[in-house]
């Protein structure tokens, strides 16, 4: 139940004068609760992105061009729209109120002329505050953000943050009604915060620390990295990482069945192997078994590159449990993906008797009732499959591992729904995607981590090459070199059809050139396709049937064609860091050297430039990711933007990740003090899960 004092917070924004359905909506749009209805919560964590700095007063004749000002202006007179003409705009003519010698028009759209001329009475003084621009040689100042007098100067904030906004309101709206929030902030809510961190940091209270960046007194006291924000940066981490570490002792105190094998089927595996297995990959298994062996839940997120091997270690952790006469299941987040696993898992699970099936939207009729028939009868061993993993009629005989690979791809709140398809099911998180220290903490801090750092023997360095658009018939000749030579070239465009909102090359149309070109050594494949055309389109492929394959990134993780040895990825610049790291990881795969082509469109910005320049430096994933923190934030490289994972709305990882490991060791020196949060700091803290969204937590220590 939410403590009675954080009640005004979580009032709907309604309850705020002036606030009717309309404005309701539109706040709903611009602090993230289009579904639901906004609260004085989201208002006050609805941080600015800037300021407009007041404390400057220059003449009209010191006014610089296209910069934000606060001047001193007579009104001499007011020019309406003609009565036939009421999309012209009303101007207002101004001169300096000191000598009068410079002009400023103000100009109004769709503006009423009732209202204008109370705001700006002709003869009185008034202070203006907006852009001043240049139109026609003469100051202009369209839209003022403010017009005050004398008494309303005075009142004016000297810094006035500026926050982000959604079409249809306007900034003085937003600014209102945060300062009425601001009010209904409950000033006497227990500290949650240990009172010596607080002082050796400069950290002001909760309420305080909201109030000083709504109420700035300095430009830095906006900035994200001022004791105000990573004040509550620093409440937002540790309610983050106290729900995960609730979580864990939740899944851990419900106990587990430990899997006990003696290791023959994992070793007629790896004798099955035509590699030996890396270092990294021997010490994840080992960490695995151990993990699988103890009646304690398994937890584990296993990462590593893109070619490191993390689906035979899948494997052989599928195989502990089924040499345990138990089942396994392996779910990934696309068809593609998930028969990938299932090509490269088959032939060794036949060689030493592992029952493989798959299951995906594809498997219908009397082939998914068969299917579903067996393994509930324990004649499938491994089940590989999709999201159709998770429906109801799917169910095992003793299911003891779920395997979730892309884990992000599937949103946070999925993570454990395959695990309830039988009892006490130990959990295996595969990621291709290296993800930096901060963001495992952020969202795996309830797992344990095994990383596979090294690349199997064999694979290639690759060549990457940034390349400007405007030379691409250089590219095709380059490509027509390599058919010649009887190598495989991928071609990655952006988008699957012609939009006329993007300037992008289109897949299609690449393809219906590259075709004109080359003839039927052309294939295509695309997210829209059909399931078994994608699947033909990637075995033709795969087999040298065709040999130059247009692709979207439906290609960007699992497939796995060795002879591929040439990538040109259109428009590098719209992918991001990571994509385009799990795009090049296609090839180099094979003994022939290969070449990866970034083509950009210019002109690029610094990001851009920064992200192509990474690329061209190096291979390594986890450094990669790292830059790609530095560069996009973390709710891009991470895609939880899209997935519905909880992001941040005060902390930016890339900022505050000294504050999260704070935060993480914190969160578990508290809980190994007061497990149930029953002292007066654990009441505090109660307080603080509800305020930033994490009382699920709460919900785990009710039940236990």
């Amino acid at each position: 139940m939410r403590p009675p004092a954080l009640n005004p917070l979580f009032a709907p924004v309604s309850t705020l004068p002036g606030i009717g359905p309309r404005l309701e909506k539109l706040f709903g749009r611009v602090l993230g609760r289009d579904d639901e209805r906004p609260r004085l919560i989201d208002l006050v964590l609805h941080l600015p992105t800037g300021f407009v700095d007041r404390r400057s007063r220059p003449r009209l004749s010191e006014v610089k061009p296209d910069t934000v000002v606060t001047v001193a202006v007579r009104v001499d007179g007011h020019r309406p729209p003609p009565p036939h003409r009421p999309r012209a705009p009303y101007n207002i003519d101004t001169s300096d109120a000191g000598d009068g010698m410079q002009t400023l028009t103000l100009t109004y759209f769709n503006a009423r002329r009732d209202y204008l001329e109370k705001l700006l009475p002709e003869g009185e003084v008034r202070y203006v505050s907006g852009t001043a621009t240049l139109y026609d040689g003469h100051l202009q100042m369209v839209h003022p953000d403010r017009v005050v007098d004398e008494a309303g100067l005075a009142a004016l904030p000297l810094i006035d943050p500026v926050y982000p906004l959604t079409e249809g309101l306007h900034p003085n709206q937003l600014r209102k009604a945060i300062a009425l929030a601001l009010e209904r902030v409950p000033k006497n809510l227990p500290e949650w915060q240990d009172a010596t961190w607080l002082k050796r940091n400069g950290f002001a209270g909760f309420a305080e620390a909201l109030e000083r960046i709504h109420r700035p007194q300095e430009p830095a006291d906006i900035n994200s990295d001022s004791a105000p924000w990573s004040r509550l940066a620093y409440d937002e981490l540790l309610a983050g990482q106290l729900a995960l570490a609730l979580l864990r002792a939740q899944q851990r105190s419900r106990g587990g069945r430990g899997s006990n094998a003696a290791g023959r089927l994992r070793a007629r595996i790896v004798a099955a192997l035509p590699y030996a297995l890396t270092a990294s990959q021997q010490h994840a298994v080992a960490d695995i078994v151990a993990d699988l062996a103890r009646p304690q839940r398994m937890l584990r997120l296993l990462q590593g590159d893109v070619g490191s091997g993390k689906t035979v270690v899948a494997l052989l952790a599928a195989a502990h449990v089924i040499e345990a006469a138990r089942q396994a299941a392996l779910m990934a987040p696309t068809e593609i993906l998930a028969r990938q696993h299932l090509s490269t898992i088959a032939p060794l699970a036949a060689a030493v008797g592992i029952r493989v099936a798959v299951l995906t939207g594809r498997e219908r009729g009397r082939e998914r009732a068969g299917i579903l028939t067996a393994l509930a009868a324990g004649e499938i061993d491994l089940l590989v499959g999709t999201h159709a993993l998770f429906q109801d009629e799917v169910a095992f005989r003793d299911l003891a591992l779920a395997i979730v690979d892309e884990q992000h791809r599937f949103g946070v709140h999925q993570r454990l729904a395959l695990a309830r398809k039988g009892e006490a099911v130990d959990l295996l998180v595969l990621t291709a995607t290296p993800i930096p220290r901060t963001l495992v903490l952020t969202y795996f801090g309830d797992m344990d981590v095994s990383a596979l750092r090294e690349k199997p023997a064999g694979r290639q360095k690759v060549d990457t090459r940034t390349i400007p658009l405007d030379r691409l018939d250089e590219v095709i000749a380059a490509v027509a070199r390599a058919l010649k030579e009887g190598r495989r070239v991928y071609w990655v465009c952006p988008l699957v059809e012609e939009s006329e909102s993007v300037d992008l090359a289109a897949a299609e149309e690449r393809y219906a050139e590259l075709k004109r070109r080359f003839g039927a050594s052309v294939d295509l494949v695309h997210g829209r396709m059909r399931g078994p055309d994608k699947d033909g389109a990637m075995a033709r492929f795969a087999a040298g049937d065709t040999r130059l394959l247009v692709a979207t990134t439906v290609i960007e993780v699992g497939v796995d064609v060795p002879e591929a040895s040439v990538m040109v990825i259109e428009h590098a610049e719209r992918f991001g860091l990571a994509q385009l790291h799990q795009l090049r990881g296609r090839i180099g795969r094979g003994a022939e050297r290969s070449t990866c082509l970034l083509l950009y469109k210019g002109p690029l910005g610094d990001t851009t430039k920064a992200r192509l320049a990474i690329m061209r430096e190096t291979d390594d994933g986890f450094r990669i990711a790292e830059e790609d923190l530095k560069l996009r934030g973390e709710g891009d490289v991470l895609g939880t933007r899209q997935s519905g994972a909880p992001g941040f709305r005060v902390a930016r990882i890339e900022l505050h990740a000294t504050l999260l490991t704070a935060a993480r060791d914190d969160a578990a020196l508290v809980l190994s003090r007061d497990p149930k949060l029953t002292s007066p700091r654990g009441e505090a803290l109660r307080h603080l899960l509800y305020l930033f969204a994490r009382d699920e937590a709460i919900r785990l220590l009710a039940a236990g």
